[in-house]
């Protein structure tokens, strides 16, 4: 990648600034991209900056209700200030959970390459083992997904969906310290970077590291589909800046940018976003992409299911938009 290089010495740049939010998920997502470009390029400086976005101010009410209050619906509340920092040249390279991103970004910006991707699926934590079957009627579970409220509704019309907001251990301690949840639904992404949990489940019961007493139980992404992107950090970067274009894409991993442009290209061509009530899940062997896809109406009821098959994950994408029935 000199190529890279000899853009940002020429003009007399010595550094890349990395923009990142401030949670613990996302600094280790950061420290994760800095340790790849910095193994790629010694001779580089990358600084991190670090931005509060809209999301991380309002946890007062639900992501959906911030979205239309902040004015940033489908826009993605955990990027916008991020992109506002690519803008200004604050931050060269934004690094997001590609999940949190919207499917069309606006033309200033492009996502220039994804990072090999951890484990897709939900887990359900408990204060008890057993899983889904095992939550007694009424029981309270807290989301702050309406992809995840919908799934749970849909598998169990007789739960409690409550709202939760907080970083991945906040939640944690407010399943394992209060008694207003009986279980609460995270990203197995999430917990695995954080080392909450390992990324290789073991055999039996599994318990969360530092909680002894509270139980994880990994759900099968093909019976509780996963967001479209879980599970990618996503690079994302100023339309038109080739320097930080090449350095993003030397740390590109080409499966998971298959599969993630799969999964996105469903999701535009549903009009779906980051807010929108859709599962979808890939594998890709041998070259070819396997999609699935849950789409849960607004207003209730049993959602459409479809899926495809193929080498050519736009048109696999359309054939999966076009089975859905």
């Amino acid at each position: 990648m000199e190529g890279a290089e000899n853009v940002f010495m020429s003009g007399k740049r010595k550094e890349i600034i990395i923009g990142t939010r401030g949670s613990e998920l996302a600094l280790v997502q950061a420290t994760a991209t800095e340790g790849l470009l910095g193994a790629k390029f010694p001779e580089t400086g990358f600084v991190r900056n670090i931005i509060r976005t809209t999301g991380d101010r309002r946890t007062d009410v639900s992501l959906a209700d911030v979205a239309k209050a902040e004015g940033t619906f489908d826009k993605g509340v955990f990027i916008k200030e991020l992109e506002e920092a690519l803008e200004d040249g604050s931050v060269d390279i934004a690094v997001h959970s590609l999940k949190d991103m919207p499917t069309v970004l606006d033309s200033r910006f492009k996502l220039a390459a994804t990072l090999e991707r951890a484990p897709v699926r939900d887990v359900l934590l408990m204060k008890f083992a057993g899983g889904v079957e095992a939550l007694e009627e009424g029981a309270r579970v807290g989301t702050s997904s309406v992809r995840r409220a919908k799934q749970m509704e849909f598998l169990r019309p007789d739960l409690k969906i409550l709202d939760l907001r907080g970083n991945v251990p906040t939640r944690i301690r407010k399943l394992a310290e209060h008694d207003d949840y009986d279980a609460i639904l995270l990203a197995e992404a999430g917990l695995v970077r954080l080392g909450f949990i390992p990324e290789i489940a073991p055999s039996g019961e599994e318990t969360v590291e530092g909680f002894p007493d509270v139980y994880a139980v990994r759900l099968p992404e093909n019976e509780f589909y996963p967001a479209a992107g879980q599970g990618a950090i996503g690079l994302e970067i100023r339309a038109g800046d080739e320097g930080a274009e090449a350095y993003a894409k030397s740390i590109n991993h080409l499966d998971t940018w298959i599969r993630v442009g799969a999964e996105r290209e469903f999701l535009r061509l549903l009009d779906g976003g980051c807010h929108t009530p859709v599962g979808v899940y890939s594998s890709l062997d041998g070259g070819e992409i396997h999609l699935c896809a849950r789409v849960f109406p607004d207003e209730g009821g049993t959602p459409r299911t479809g899926e495809a098959k193929g080498v050519d994950p736009i048109a696999v994408a359309l054939e999966l938009f076009q089975s859905l029935k």
